[in-house]
C-alpha cells in the first residue's frame, strides 16, 4: 500500500490546532453475509482534517462511512474516537460519541413535509432541553451559518438542490458536533454550486474547528479542500493508498490510484 504524508500542503488543518488523532480505524473488515466488501482497513483522521474516502464505484466508500457512524457493525475491527472504542463500548457510551457527530447524507435527507427550520429543529427537540422559542432561534442561527437566513419557512421543494444540501448541513450541525461526515455532498450539483459548497465546508472547518470526513468521487472537491485521504480498491478489497490527494497524484505509482486521480487522462 502507498502511504504519502506531507507538510505544508495547500489545504492544511487550521493554524494553531495541535495534531491530534480524532478517529482511528483499526483492522476493519466489512462484509455483507459471506461477501467481503473491504478488509484490513487501517487509517487515522487528525483533528482539523478534511479527510476524503475515495475509490472507484462499488469499492465500499459509503459502506465504510456507515461503519464509522454506527449504522453497520464491522465483521472485524473497530473505530476509535479520541482513543475510545466505539464498537467495544456499551450503548450509553456509543450514544455519547454519536452526539458529537453530524452527518450530511447524499440526498440531504430532508423531510419534505417540514420547513427548513422544522427540519433543523428535529435533533434539537429530541436531545436538547430548550423552549420552542429557543429551538427556533438555534435553527435560524444554523441556517444563517450556511447562508440560508430568511429561508426558515421554505419547504425543501421550494429551494434549489444546492440550498437543500446546505439545509442538510445546517441540520447536521444542529447539536454542535465537532466531527462532520458527508456522503457525496456535491452529487447532483452544478460546478458553481459544488464550489460554493466546498468553500462553505472549508469555512466551517476553520471557524468551528470541526474535523470532516467526506465520501466523494468529485476531483475538483478532492483537490480543492482535502488534506488527507484513503483510497479503497474494489479488486483487492482493501486500501491501497493513503495521504494528501495532491501528493498521491504526484508520487503514488499505483496505476489504479493515478488513473482515478487523472480520470485516465494520462493514458490518452
Amino acid at each position: 500500500m502507498t502511504t504519502v504524508t506531507t507538510v505544508g500542503e495547500v489545504v492544511a488543518a487550521p493554524p494553531g490546532v495541535p495534531a491530534t488523532t480524532r478517529i482511528e480505524v483499526r483492522e476493519l473488515d466489512m462484509m455483507y453475509g459471506e461477501r467481503v466488501i473491504q478488509r484490513n482497513l487501517n487509517f487515522t483522521v487528525q483533528r482539523g482534517d478534511i479527510f476524503v474516502i475515495m475509490g472507484g464505484s462499488g469499492c465500499g466508500k459509503s459502506t465504510l462511512l456507515r461503519h464509522m457512524i454506527g449504522l453497520v457493525e464491522p465483521a472485524r475491527g473497530d473505530v476509535f474516537y479520541d482513543g475510545a472504542s466505539f464498537w467495544g463500548a456499551e450503548s450509553r457510551e456509543r450514544n455519547r460519541i454519536l452526539r458529537r457527530l453530524g452527518v450530511l447524507y447524499q440526498s440531504g435527507a430532508l423531510w419534505s413535509s417540514m420547513t427548513l427550520a422544522e427540519n433543523v429543529s428535529l435533533p434539537l427537540e429530541e436531545f436538547m432541553d430548550l423552549t420552542r422559542v429557543e429551538v427556533r432561534e438555534v435553527a435560524s442561527l444554523k441556517l444563517a451559518l450556511v447562508g440560508l437566513a430568511g429561508f426558515e419557512d421554505y419547504y425543501p421543494s421550494e429551494i434549489s438542490g444546492g440550498m437543500r444540501k446546505r439545509a442538510g448541513l445546517a441540520r447536521a450541525m444542529a447539536l454542535d458536533p465537532d466531527i462532520l461526515f458527508f456522503d457525496e455532498p456535491s452529487a447532483g450539483l452544478d460546478p458553481i454550486s459544488s464550489r460554493l459548497l466546498d468553500d462553505l465546508i472549508l469555512e466551517l472547518r476553520d471557524s468551528l474547528g470541526a474535523t470532516v470526513v467526506m465520501v466523494t468521487h468529485e476531483l475538483p472537491s478532492i483537490f480543492a479542500i482535502a488534506n488527507n485521504s484513503v483510497f479503497l480498491d474494489a479488486e483487492t478489497k482493501t486500501m491501497i493508498a493513503a495521504g494528501h490527494p495532491r501528493t498521491l497524484l504526484q508520487e503514488c505509482r499505483d496505476p489504479k490510484v493515478h488513473r482515478f486521480l487523472t480520470r485516465g487522462e494520462a493514458e490518452e
